[in-house]
């Protein structure tokens, strides 16, 4: 009776203490399956969109110098791929038929004026006699005719004359705009032609230089929209700054401007043709180098950066996942304008400082109350 009294007692104790003890173990086991997400705490920042486009270099101006006359080339008075000034000589053209020319149209024209003096006198004495009768009205008109005609022939031996002196200046090969000159294409001895128009040389101006690309017509209407509703950050004289990049993929230190864009868009390729003015005052950027254009198309002073993966896209529109007070999953809808690099640009529905889940969501449906992990940004957009 007694070992009976003892033995329900133990068993009395043992069920007592099995139940302490799950009552005990049972928060522990609830704080352990609540899943831990990775945030990242959304913070307000200037968030400027650009566009990275292929772009060649094109000279500012360009001159094909040419002959316009015929002869030997005498000289080449300058330097291959030095810099020229307007009017400076790049050949000599033998001038000496030229010259023979000059002075064989200003004897002509002494000739002429002679001749115009010798019927002035003619028509004023015949004028003279007309009006007392003494001649006939056909001699007078006779008279007079010929007083024009040695007019007319003065005329004619005067432009005779200026022709001869443009085609001997023309024998002096000139430089037609600032720029650097290209190689020579004759030597001299060579024969050129007026008629070939033989081509000397060539002279591009590269301070500056222009900047050619191309840009989809969507982006260039987006572009077009942020220069009027005045959201970019424009250069001192209104236009929209442009940056290159060049082949070794170093950035150019001078910011360049947009000057224009096409009417009209290739049907081909759906792309507008643009054109930047690029300072290149070291002449270190050369006509048909291949660069990257960069042209910021909008910009946005209170926007968000977002990963990618911590968006839902579908029909309904963009969500996020935040995690809210208590530490409970929310769905919240934002608006995207925009994506830089691997990011979503988000300028509604997020306020600072909120926290924005980037990974687990499929053990973190909303209303989950979860444990939140500060630096899952950083392994979303790595990839991890």
């Amino acid at each position: 009776m007694h070992l009976s009294t003892n033995r329900n007692s133990r068993i009395l104790l043992l069920a007592i203490s099995l139940a302490l003890a799950a009552c005990g173990g049972e928060p522990q086991q609830q704080e352990q399956g609540v899943p831990t997400v990775g945030v990242i705490t959304a913070v307000p920042e200037l968030v400027v969109v650009t566009t990275e486009m292929s772009g060649r270099l094109e000279p500012w101006r360009i001159a094909e110098v040419r002959a316009q006359v015929s002869g030997i080339v005498e000289s080449r008075d300058f330097a291959e791929g030095s810099d020229v000034k307007a009017g400076q000589k790049l050949f000599q053209i033998d001038p000496a038929p030229y010259q023979a020319s000059v002075n064989e149209a200003e004897s002509n024209l002494a000739v002429a004026r002679a001749n115009l003096l010798k019927a002035k006198a003619q028509y004023d004495r015949i004028a003279a006699l007309g009006k007392v009768k003494a001649v006939s009205e056909l001699d007078e008109i006779t008279a007079q005719a010929t007083f024009r005609q040695a007019e007319a022939g003065v005329a004619a031996a005067q432009a005779a004359v200026e022709s001869a002196r443009i085609d001997l200046a023309r024998a002096t090969v000139r430089a037609p705009i600032d720029g650097r000159a290209g190689r020579s294409l004759v030597t001299e001895g060579a024969l050129v032609r007026q008629e070939d128009a033989t081509h000397l040389t060539t002279i591009q101006q590269i301070q500056p230089i222009y900047a050619s690309f191309d840009q989809s017509a969507a982006d260039a209407l987006k572009l077009r929209n942020s220069f009027a509703n005045k959201t970019l950050d424009l250069t001192g004289d209104n236009a929209i700054p442009v940056r290159l990049i060049l082949e070794d993929g170093s950035r150019y230190p001078h910011e360049g401007r947009l000057l224009f864009g096409e009417v009209n868009v290739d049907p081909a390729t759906g792309q507008i043709d643009f054109r930047a003015q690029i300072p290149n005052p070291d002449r270190i950027l050369l006509p048909g180098m291949y660069v990257r254009v960069v042209v910021e198309q909008a910009r946005f002073p209170e926007g968000f950066l977002i990963p990618q993966k911590a968006v839902t896209r579908n029909e309904h529109g963009d969500t996020v996942l935040v995690v809210g007070e208590g530490d409970v999953v929310e769905v919240r809808p934002v608006t995207i304008a925009g994506a830089q690099n691997n990011q979503w640009i988000i300028t509604e529905g997020l306020e600072g400082n909120e926290r924005v889940m980037v990974d687990g969501f499929f053990k973190a449906p909303p209303g989950t109350r979860v444990k939140p992990l500060d630096g899952g940004a950083q392994n979303a957009v790595a990839g991890e």
